[in-house]
């Protein structure tokens, strides 16, 4: 709110907000407003209202391609397609329930967590950790996995498991690369794939398969399970995953 009232102090007049909830504090002080329409928001960590924003990020950075003459008609279809088939690989990773609650009975008696993800990945990683943190009261750290070896590495034990989201995408041999330096430490890895990606269960590795890669949808399709994650943690620890200690819905300080 704060850095709104700065830019239209500086003069600026263009301001668009990406909000849920209908005439709050910011979509009232915006010149334009793109509503998500997620729904009613119950719980503080909520992952309907992360992924629609995703979904609304990614439609405006559509439509502002087309308007500056960027987006081919052919790139266009190709593009809504996509979306168009986003609800259905949603659905296939909540599907994954049953796999990611046995999951979770490990995580239960954890202390720490480290989340990796490359590119794309590496914001959704961060929302894992966050997730995880907030509802299951379980610290845990995301890195990009390229620097994995400036310093978080020196963590890696049995006793650390890594989640890694690990799409099939240009960067999977790079991701590749950094799970087996976990798992020549003894780090126990929990990995989120992509249907056609090639791994294969270990002792020590975990995989669950999420649906075939959605490209630069992907990120929305892998919040889902990583979010599974913390929530059945928490529930297996008996936290309230609605009303997590500590945090407010809406944040009036400073």
């Amino acid at each position: 709110m704060e850095a709104l009232k700065r830019a239209k102090a500086l003069g600026h007049d263009k301001t668009l907000s990406i909000c849920n909830v209908r005439e709050s504090a910011i979509p009232r002080a915006s010149k334009l407003v793109f509503y998500t329409r997620a729904g009613a928001e119950i719980g503080v960590a909520s992952t309907k209202a992360f992924t629609t924003q995703l979904a609304a990020l990614f439609i405006l950075t559509l439509v502002l391609a087309k308007m500056r003459g960027h987006l081919t008609p052919q790139d266009e279809h190709a593009h809504l397609e996509a979306l168009r088939h986003l609800p259905g690989s949603v659905q296939h990773a909540l599907n994954l329930e049953p796999q990611i609650q046995a999951w979770a009975e490990r995580f239960a008696h954890k202390e720490h967590a480290l989340f990796l993800g490359r590119g794309l990945h590496y914001p959704i990683a961060l929302e894992g950790a966050l997730k995880l943190k907030e509802i299951s009261y379980i610290h845990a750290e995301a890195y990009p996995a390229g620097e994995l070896k400036h310093g978080p590495l020196a963590l890696v034990d049995s006793n650390m498991p890594v989640v890694v989201i690990a799409p099939n995408d240009v960067l999977l041999e790079k991701v590749k690369s950094n799970m087996q330096e976990v798992h020549a430490r003894g780090g126990e890895l929990y990995i989120f794939a992509d249907l056609d990606s090639h791994f294969g269960e270990a002792e020590g590795v975990h995989v669950i398969r999420t649906p075939r890669h959605m490209g630069v949808l992907s990120p929305i399709v892998h919040a889902v399970p990583v979010q599974l994650l913390a929530y059945h943690a928490a529930l297996k620890k008996g936290t309230d995953v609605d009303k997590p200690r500590n945090l407010a819905k809406s944040v009036t300080v400073e």
